[in-house]
């Protein structure tokens, strides 16, 4: 997929059908000379709905479809006929999509199942017919109720990837890297930052044909939580992973710093991004010696005594299995 083609952000109007009106016909037969009312209901208009669907990984099909209309209800007829009930419209979305109203910001609903199917917007009630409002003393009621209109409303659909793992860190860190080498996934790699301008999902195969999900978010900076970079934009992603796994490249002059900022934005963004578990992993370890690499473990054993940590090295593949079988303990107990 291609980053234009990734749309975790759209507007919508959606609007469902209006009920048909009912019915003010009279009957008429040969050799009834007063058959009386048997105006039908109308039919009810159209829902609208959201269903989940596993296959879908953006909301791009969306991002032309400005307007979503369901089909009206029909007229009620004769002899008691109920007018055809309106056209439903299903909107399928991708599991994780928020539904928020516009003009408010209130969060309607979340999809986060296959095949789950919430209503939007209800269809207009269809009018009752002639038929229903006769009585012994108004034997031949020449009205009917008209249909109730449709709702109309402006929404919001934000998508939150789905993932096991969230990859955290600044740009250039080695995030895809990393990414590329534990999954088949191929995100785009280069020595810029902010290469990454759109979440990429990998699926690491483990042990016993077993699998989890792990999400390369865009590159985080000092600042992303207030609109700096491109950070806080995909932050909400982040929120959907149950373990956080920090990547800080060995060469970075203040380790514990660039960590204590990554957790301050996503803190500042949500609080409840310190639930979360987290995992350290100090990339790019390929470059230091045994020496070195002792002397910075007493350093980070100091200032990460709550938080587990690990060495790594994608380019070289050092690690990798232990870092997969560490991931694979946090994400089951």
């Amino acid at each position: 997929m291609t980053e234009g083609n990734f749309v975790d952000y759209v507007k919508i109007f959606v609007s469902s059908g209006k009920g048909g009106k009912g019915s003010t016909h009279l009957h008429r037969e040969k050799f009834i000379q007063y058959g009386g009312p048997d105006g039908g209901d109308g039919g009810r208009g159209g829902h609208v709905y959201l269903v989940g669907n596993k296959a879908l990984w953006t909301l791009f099909h969306l991002k032309f479809a400005r307007h979503i209309k369901a089909g009206h209800g029909g007229d009620g007829g004769g002899d008691r006929s109920t007018g055809a009930d309106g056209d439903d419209k299903y909107i399928e979305v991708p599991l994780g999509t928020v539904v928020k109203d516009k003009e408010t910001g209130e969060v309607l609903f979340e999809i986060t199942d296959h095949g789950e199917k919430k209503i939007l917007c209800l269809g207009g009630k269809g009018g009752l017919g002639n038929w229903h409002f006769r009585s012994s003393t108004n034997q031949t009621p020449r009205y009917a109720q008209p249909g109730l209109v449709g709702v109309e409303m402006d929404v919001i659909l934000e998508l939150k990837v789905l993932a096991d793992v969230g990859l955290v860190g600044f740009p250039n860190a080695g995030k895809s890297t990393l990414l590329s080498v534990l999954t088949s996934a191929k995100p785009k790699i280069a020595d810029y930052p902010f290469t990454t301008l759109k979440p990429n999902l990998g699926i690491v195969a483990y042990r016993d044909f077993q699998s989890f999900v792990i999400a390369d978010i865009p590159g985080i900076i000092e600042g992303a939580a207030e609109g700096k970079g491109l950070g806080h934009y995909f932050l909400r992603h982040i929120e959907r992973n149950s373990t956080l796994l920090f990547l800080v490249p060995v060469d970075t002059p203040d380790i514990k710093g660039e960590y204590d900022i990554l957790v301050n934005e996503l803190t500042k963004y949500n609080p409840e991004m310190l639930d979360k578990e987290r995992l350290l992993v100090i990339s790019k370890c390929d470059m230091l010696d045994d020496e070195l690499k002792a002397e910075l473990k007493k350093e980070l054993d100091v200032s990460f005594k709550d938080i587990p940590y690990m060495f790594i090295s994608s380019v070289a593949q050092q690690g990798l299995t232990e870092l997969k079988d560490k991931l694979w303990k946090m994400l089951n107990d």
